[in-house]
């Protein structure tokens, strides 16, 4: 935990106009998950939307999100 003598593992890319495939993103859900961060990897970047993996790995790994400083993907979208 920051804070706590530890720094975070992850470097996130927070600037939505220079967002790029491969970028880190800290991304939020709506619904039931909307108080919990997310990591997730941008696979197809958009002029309004973003796509993003949560495991690059996994090809079915893949949510639309917004295009923004932290993406928000609808709860629905979470497989």
């Amino acid at each position: 935990m920051q804070g706590m003598g530890e720094s975070c593992p992850f470097e996130f890319n927070f600037d939505e106009a220079t967002f790029k495939v491969g970028d880190v993103v800290s991304y939020r859900v709506t619904g039931s998950l909307s108080d919990f961060p997310f990591v997730g990897t941008l696979l197809e970047v958009h002029d309004d939307y973003v796509v993003i993996s949560a495991d690059p790995d996994d090809p079915d790994s893949r949510m639309r999100g917004t295009r923004e400083s932290r993406p928000i993907v609808d709860e629905a979208e979470i497989s």
